[in-house]
């Protein structure tokens, strides 16, 4: 069986609903199952610097909701798995293309690891993950070569493909993550 995880690397839902698979396939005794994680930018157009994460969200939300409210239900769903979500040491909402990079570029038997890694850097540790250097730093301590990594990130290493994964998910009408497809025929 195959799984198409598409998913942005600041969104708390995603980071829940690929637990959420993590622990249903600790389970799943059937076929083998390959997941390809598939790039979804919830916010393409953020600058490369990002913004501040606060009035960036209190601006995505209006006066309707207070951001403790709306942070209140990934905390709480989050917790019943295991994740820890701190907003309050979050300052910056980063443009995501860089962390969906370094996810691409890691090998296959690491990129699951590099992913949790981005997620608890950006919502345990507030860290900003549209920052080279924060990313280099990531991918170290998930056993990938540091150097390496930041000569690809300089470049353009997977740039296209992470673009076309987004492109794709658009154009497929996919407007919400987590999103996922199964077997290329159940979403």
């Amino acid at each position: 069986m195959q799984i198409d995880l598409f998913y942005d690397t600041t969104c708390p839902w995603c980071c829940i609903g690929k637990r959420h698979l993590q622990l249903a396939l600790a389970q799943w005794e059937g076929a083998p199952v390959t997941v390809r994680y598939r790039t979804f930018f919830l916010n393409e157009h953020l600058p490369a610097a990002g913004e501040d994460f606060r009035a960036y969200m209190q601006a995505k939300v209006g006066a309707h909701m207070p951001l403790e409210q709306l942070f209140a239900g990934p905390r709480q769903a989050g917790q019943r798995v295991g994740l820890h979500f701190d907003f309050d040491a979050i300052t910056r909402s980063p443009n995501t293309l860089l962390s969906h990079r370094l996810i691409a570029l890691a090998p296959d038997d690491a990129r699951e690891a590099v992913i949790d890694a981005v997620y608890a850097a950006y919502f345990e540790q507030g860290r900003d993950i549209g920052d080279l250097e924060t990313l280099v730093e990531v991918a170290g301590a998930a056993g990938l070569d540091r150097e390496a990594m930041r000569a690809l990130l300089q470049g353009d290493a997977a740039r296209e493909q992470v673009q076309a994964e987004a492109r794709w998910a658009q154009e497929a009408g996919i407007s919400g993550v987590p999103f996922f497809i199964v077997d290329n025929r159940y979403a």
